[in-house]
């Protein structure tokens, strides 16, 4: 079993700052560490603890986060009610993986949560980078670059975890009966959630001897 990828925030306000956390916390396979108010104690923490990711604020009480970007040497992503097209811009163009603008909903961090796991799932195998998987892996990074579907995705991803979460093991019908897809839509999301790892797949051998694939929330 590998180790959960570790989250520092970078967040000036108290509850944000644990609200983000539990954001993370809520996606398998990720662990939020205790948030930073600051860029000096973020800087401190990033040297400290060396996460995996940084999510940081633009508005900090001693920093711009468009300036610590050029400090630390971690993947990061902003979360920032800054939503002037200049500091997206340098945001991006100092390196930030994504930019979220707030509010925005526990579900839209955690589909970029998962984006990054496969992200990074991508980028360690061995081998040549083809463009192909190079592309796939940018993809993964921005779930929502396909255009109208995304939003409809998201919010189907969802409501397969919900399922799952709520009636436990299930198989593919299971699971599209209760969500109220085809069954075709459902084993594609629940093939992606696999990939993420948010979910577990077993088998369970039936009456005709033929095994059957159940899945169940993975536990943390």
């Amino acid at each position: 079993m590998t180790a959960d990828l570790r989250v520092l925030i970078i967040e000036d306000d108290f509850h944000v700052g644990r609200l983000h956390a539990s954001f993370v916390d809520g996606v398998p396979g990720f662990r939020a560490l205790p948030p930073a108010p600051t860029g000096a104690q973020g800087l401190k923490a990033v040297h400290a603890e060396q996460p995996d990711l940084v999510l940081m604020d633009v508005y900090l009480p001693d920093a711009s986060g468009l300036d610590l970007l050029g400090n630390i040497d971690v993947d990061t992503m902003m979360l920032s009610a800054a939503s002037d097209p200049g500091s997206i811009r340098t945001a991006l163009r100092r390196g930030a993986l994504a930019y979220l603008v707030k509010p925005f909903a526990a579900a839209e961090l955690q589909a970029r949560l998962r984006g990054y796991a496969r992200y990074r799932r991508l980028l360690a195998e061995s081998g040549t980078m083809t463009q192909a998987r190079l592309e796939t892996a940018w993809q993964a990074l921005h779930p929502g670059e396909s255009g109208a579907g995304a939003k409809a995705g998201t919010a189907t991803e969802s409501a397969v975890m919900a399922a799952l979460a709520t009636r436990g093991e299930q198989s593919t019908a299971e699971v599209a009966q209760a969500v109220g897809i085809s069954r075709t839509t459902a084993q594609r999301y629940l093939s992606s959630l696999a990939d993420d790892g948010a979910i577990t797949i077993s088998l369970r051998y039936g009456t005709t001897g033929r095994p059957e694939h159940r899945y169940s929330v993975s536990a943390r």
